[in-house]
């Protein structure tokens, strides 16, 4: 499914064209602080606010150390991960 196109208007968001969610599907519509244009639509993921906030600077930390050229290959990672275990 794409993220669907949605605006405010007076206050209230509008989505502005059709979705394939079923009836009474809740979702949480996240501005990011940085960049109101930045918008991100989500079905429940069970965290609390505490939590979400934690999973949100994580995920802004690992941007910016990919912005910087600091990643790690991944197939190296699930070897690693597999040996462990």
């Amino acid at each position: 499914m794409h993220a669907p196109k949605i605006r405010v208007e007076n206050g209230r968001i509008k989505l502005d064209e059709p979705t394939d969610l079923p009836n009474g599907t809740e979702l949480y519509l996240l501005v990011s602080a940085e960049q109101l244009d930045d918008v991100v639509l989500l079905q429940d993921d069970g965290l609390d606010g505490d939590e979400r906030e934690e999973l949100l600077k994580a995920i802004d930390e690992s941007l910016e150390e990919a912005d910087v050229g600091k990643v790690e290959d991944f197939s190296k990672l699930i070897a690693e991960m597999r040996q462990k275990s």
